[in-house]
């Protein structure tokens, strides 16, 4: 059976990969000139968070969400698996209350539980809560593995390739382009995120560290030599354009606030791309002819897609 994924975002990369391990000749195509080009997924956070997520999400990010961790600690020996802290400034602890309610699989900690978790965080928080089975990546480094395995089966990964207007030449075409598919699907709608990245050696994290807060709530999440990813905002709007202004100095005031290291921090990127995401902020798999669409994962990109990746799978080899 030959398979062509379009787009190599982490969609289009789970899905290629389920396929290629279960026998298909598969084909990824790209328009962006490199990996990670026109993927929002390259500048994502990595969380694999499916139990703080429950705080906002649909019970489904859960209950689908949990599996993604094993599934990335069987594909990408990166995968970090230390847990995630939540914490809140002491005027802010009604917040920790508030999260606690809407979530589960926590314990509740104190200044010095925080402060074995977490040696540069000692005598700065006073409460705070602990996910001790959730996980991270670095999305950068996870998708060039992703890609890399993809090659090692004998995929086929073309950049700078825009997608064509039939699909007679293969059997099935898996539609993986995002927010680029709206014009066939018309129900998508774009959610900007931001993100900066920043290099300090002034502080050590172990683990994603989400701070609530009223208005800023953000999160940083740890990455090798010194680098921290510092997002993320969620904007109703389909423009790619740059970060503003307003959300790098919400963003770096809250990394401040968390510890003053980040102060200090070189400043190595800011990025900004489109999330697609659907009424009901929850993925879709949608088949039309001999075309499977696999879309909308919003702000859940590496904690659903394997799940809905193996839904496509499945598709393709049951139908």
């Amino acid at each position: 059976m030959h398979i062509r994924v379009i787009g190599a975002g982490v969609a289009g990369l789970t899905a290629a990969l389920e396929l290629a391990e279960r026998g298909a000749r598969v084909e990824v195509i790209d328009r962006g000139p490199h990996l990670g080009a026109a993927a929002c997924s390259w500048c994502a956070g990595g969380m694999l968070a499916p139990w703080c997520e429950r705080e906002s999400a649909d019970p489904t990010v859960a209950e689908l969400g949990h599996r993604a961790i094993d599934w990335w600690l069987r594909r990408f020996p990166g995968t970090t698996r230390k847990g995630t802290l939540v914490i809140a400034q002491p005027r802010d602890v009604g917040e920790l209350t508030h999260f606690a309610r809407r979530t589960e699989r926590f314990d509740w900690v104190d200044a010095d539980q925080i402060a074995d978790l977490e040696p540069d965080l000692q005598g700065r928080f006073h409460k705070g809560l602990f996910f001790a089975d959730e996980a991270h990546l670095d999305p950068r480094s996870a998708l060039t593995a992703l890609a890399a395995r993809l090659v090692e089966l004998g995929v086929s990964l073309r950049f700078g390739v825009e997608a064509p207007t039939g699909d007679r030449d293969v059997d099935r075409t898996i539609d993986c382009r995002g927010f680029a598919a709206q014009g066939d699907l018309p129900d998508l709608r774009g959610v900007k995120g931001e993100m900066l990245l920043v290099k300090t050696r002034e502080i050590s994290l172990q683990r994603s560290v989400r701070l609530l807060h009223p208005r800023i709530p953000l999160y940083i999440v740890p990455r090798a030599n010194g680098l921290f990813m510092i997002g993320a905002t969620m904007i109703e709007s389909s423009d790619r354009g740059r970060v503003t202004a307003r959300s790098a100095v919400e963003l770096l005031n809250g990394a401040y606030s968390v510890h003053p290291a980040f102060g200090e921090a070189e400043i190595i990127e800011f990025g900004a791309d489109v999330r697609p995401a659907f009424p009901d902020n929850l993925p879709a798999i949608r088949e039309c002819g001999r075309t499977i669409y696999f879309n909308g994962l919003y702000r859940h990109g590496f904690l659903l897609a394997p799940a809905f990746a193996t839904q496509v799978a499945d598709a393709v080899f049951h139908n």
